[in-house]
């Protein structure tokens, strides 16, 4: 538990941003919605014939008008790549920040062998993720309701899970990837979760890339589908989570061996 805390510790300050940052956004176009929701069906069909561009964000199947359309493209946006990029920070430099920092000593002195400290990273990792996303929940619930607009719970909290989910599973493939790294590099993590996003757009616009959605985790959280058929694409999760565990596994194998110094 010492280890968690002082993860945690650590990682306070770009918690407290990133939160914050995704939040605030968040809250910035829940309050446009009154505002715009009158203009919206015409944008929908503005939207509508702009072909490839219009279906890489799937913005040919939902309703502007409707809070939840507006919703799944908009603040979809704002969580799937802000979240995905906190994921990938929080995780991929994990492992190897001891090594950059010359602490490795510092921690291996300590009575604790090196898979406790694999899952005590780990761990602070998934709390730090899980707590983020409770907190733009309730964010996002409450700003809502603020608006005065009736709170569509089904639809917001499969979107949120969707993106929770997204996250689990970058960060489990980035953490995997931390343990082969001796300094920690953000760059990585970053241009792994914007790659993942262009690579979700690409299937959008061609059927020849569908393919790619059973690669990126942001196949399965297409606000379009979810809205559309009122439950999560189960097996596109189970094999993006596959993959996230395959990284943690990695992690476990690589960072038990390694030679630290």
């Amino acid at each position: 538990m010492t280890l968690i805390r002082h993860e945690l510790r650590q990682g306070k300050v770009p918690f407290l941003i990133w939160t914050a940052s995704i939040g605030f956004l968040l809250a910035v176009c829940i309050f446009l919605f009154p505002e715009m929701k009158g203009q919206m069906e015409g944008v929908g069909d503005v939207f509508s014939s702009m072909g490839s561009f219009t279906a890489a964000f799937g913005m040919d199947k939902l309703n502007f008008g409707t809070l939840t359309g507006f919703y799944a493209v908009e603040c979809g946006n704002i969580l799937g790549l802000g979240g995905a990029f906190y994921a990938a920070l929080c995780s991929v430099g994990i492992l190897g920040k001891e090594e950059r920092d010359k602490t490795a000593e510092f921690l291996l002195t300590h009575p604790i062998s090196r898979r406790q400290a694999v899952t005590e990273k780990l761990a602070a990792v998934l709390l730090q993720i899980t707590a983020m996303n409770l907190v733009l929940y309730a964010l996002s619930a409450g700003s809502i309701a603020a608006t005065g607009e009736t709170i569509p719970w089904t639809e917001i909290s499969l979107l949120h899970l969707a993106y929770y989910l997204l996250q689990l599973e970058l960060a489990g493939i980035c953490f995997g990837i931390s343990a082969f790294l001796r300094k920690g590099n953000v760059g990585i993590g970053l241009g792994i979760a914007a790659l993942l996003y262009f690579l979700n757009l690409i299937s959008n616009m061609a059927e020849s890339a569908e393919f790619l959605k059973y690669i990126t985790p942001f196949g399965y959280c297409e606000g379009a589908d979810i809205i559309a058929e009122g439950r999560l694409d189960l097996s596109l999760i189970l094999l993006g989570l596959s993959l996230g565990a395959a990284g943690i596994a990695a992690a476990y194998l690589k960072y038990t061996r390694k030679d630290i110094h």
